[in-house]
């Protein structure tokens, strides 16, 4: 679909009305910002519960590690008493009993050490995990703030709209009605006809989109309206 640019602003306006116009008695709600930072602020939480576990993981491997260690302690000092006592030791049977000591501690140290570097192998993964956790974390972080921001502009801007059903009659009095046939067969198809698209993600379904895509609708022509590959709605770019 092509469209003047300077056009492309007052369909999104229009997209976002109607979609904030969520009727329900007398309220009317909730404008497409404000959805995303309900959206970003669920996604924050799973990240956060993850990232609680990915480091409750690293820690009980660590106190495992400390645990081995310090067996292997315990085992190489009883290994270094029996050595004494055997330089000492003239009786038989005590001296077949301290070497078959001996011998268990030193197995059993053997165990442990296998034990040991198969937990520092864990534990290094672990530890990746919970930094991407973090990092996660806090771009998320940095996406809400950013969103938040962006939805108390659109809620300010809402409420500003006394009659919202006039607001959008006006601006689809600005629109072509070629334009508004498809824009309005979209919605039907998909409940959202057009959105804002940031470069890299469709502002109607929030999927990042493929390298391959991303660079297809960035490229188009600034009179056209590409659509999205997952969702089918028109996107509309940011105008430099």
């Amino acid at each position: 679909m092509k469209l003047d640019p300077m056009q492309q602003a007052v369909l999104l306006e229009l997209a976002n009305t109607e979609r904030s116009l969520d009727v329900v008695g007398d309220k009317a709600f909730v404008t497409p910002e404000q959805q995303e930072v309900d959206r970003l602020t669920k996604e924050q939480q799973r990240m956060l519960n993850a990232s609680a576990a990915a480091q409750m993981a690293v820690d009980d491997m660590e106190a495992e590690i400390l645990r081995i260690q310090e067996d292997e302690r315990k085992l190489r000092k009883r290994s270094a008493d029996d050595k004494a006592q055997l330089a000492a030791e003239t009786d038989p049977e005590r001296r077949r009993d301290l070497e078959h000591d001996r011998y268990s501690a030193k197995s059993r140290i053997a165990d442990l050490m296998g034990e040991l570097t198969e937990c520092h192998n864990q534990i290094h993964a672990l530890r990746n995990n919970r930094d991407n956790h973090g990092a996660k974390c806090d771009e998320i972080a940095r996406q809400l703030e950013a969103a938040k921001r962006a939805a108390d502009a659109a809620n300010e801007a809402a409420a500003a709209v006394q009659d919202p059903e006039a607001h959008i009659a006006e601006l689809r009095a600005q629109l072509p009605e070629t334009v508004l046939a498809e824009y309005d067969a979209q919605k039907n198809d998909s409940d959202v006809g057009a959105a804002d698209f940031n470069g890299r993600t469709c502002g109607g379904c929030y999927i990042v989109l493929s390298g391959p895509d991303q660079q297809r609708i960035n490229r188009a022509p600034a009179d056209e309206l590409p659509q999205c590959p997952e969702c089918g709605t028109y996107l509309i770019r940011k105008q430099v």
